[in-house]
């Protein structure tokens, strides 16, 4: 393991996005890889038996729940940025914790985490009242760790506010020179080839930048992507470990 790389490193994933009879994702083939789940609260993606049967299997499967919040936009997916007026977006999110809380619970796990998803996981560097009425809401609701993107303002507002940070890299996104992340829109965007996500994964945890990774359930090949970057991972000396267990 080269000087100064962590030992471990955390591995999430967003999960439960199906709806109703469509369906989105491997959950079940996923979710053994993870070591935290990106559980969806309804509003982006995610109806509430579909949320329920993921709180059960990340339980089964041993897998941190994290509370994936956006905003009101099944339509979209969550991936187009909304002017919520901040009271309205602090309610919108307190209440999808409060809801996935009670599905957690019922499957005898809890949440342990948030993070925002889509447009809201981009705005929230951009828009300090939507950042600023996210983190009112976690606060709110008693306090959690907070996923972001490593080195943004989003996590700097979360620390200024007394709540733990968890800085996220993404194994399977293109990154800008600027640290950013390339737009959707944009070819190359997603990485789907398992070598080159799990190439990137260990450059981002050796890096000491970041103490989860992510990879996104609707990827194609999101599986076999997770199992690449584990073994890739161990090969390099870094263990694969719920952040949350690290945290006091």
């Amino acid at each position: 393991m080269p000087p100064g790389c962590p030992s471990t490193i955390d591995l999430n994933a967003d999960v439960g996005e199906s709806f109703g009879r469509w369906s989105l994702g491997d959950d079940q083939a996923l979710m053994p890889h993870l070591t935290s789940a990106n559980v969806a609260c309804g509003f982006h993606a995610g109806d509430p038996l579909t949320l329920r049967r993921t709180c059960a299997l990340a339980v089964e499967q041993g897998v941190v729940i994290g509370a994936q919040v956006g905003y009101r936009d099944l339509a979209g997916f969550g991936r187009r940025f909304i002017d919520v007026a901040p009271e309205d977006l602090e309610a919108d999110v307190l209440y999808q914790l409060s809801a996935l809380a009670g599905l957690a619970r019922a499957a005898g796990g809890r949440i342990a985490y948030l993070k925002p998803h889509g447009a809201l996981y981009h705005a929230v560097s951009e828009h300090p009242a939507q950042a600023d009425a996210v983190i009112a809401a976690v606060v709110a609701f008693g306090g959690l760790p907070v996923l972001g993107l490593a080195g943004s303002r989003f996590l700097a507002r979360v620390a200024d506010a007394g709540l733990p940070t968890v800085a996220e890299g993404f194994a399977d996104r293109a990154y800008l020179p600027s640290g950013g992340l390339v737009p959707r829109a944009e070819p190359g965007a997603v990485l789907t080839d398992p070598s080159a996500v799990a190439e990137q994964a260990v450059r981002l945890a050796a890096s000491g930048d970041v103490q989860s990774l992510c990879l996104h359930g609707d990827s194609p090949g999101a599986a076999s992507s997770a199992a690449a970057v584990r073994a890739a991972l161990s090969g390099s000396g870094i263990a694969v470990e719920a952040f949350a267990s690290s945290l006091p």
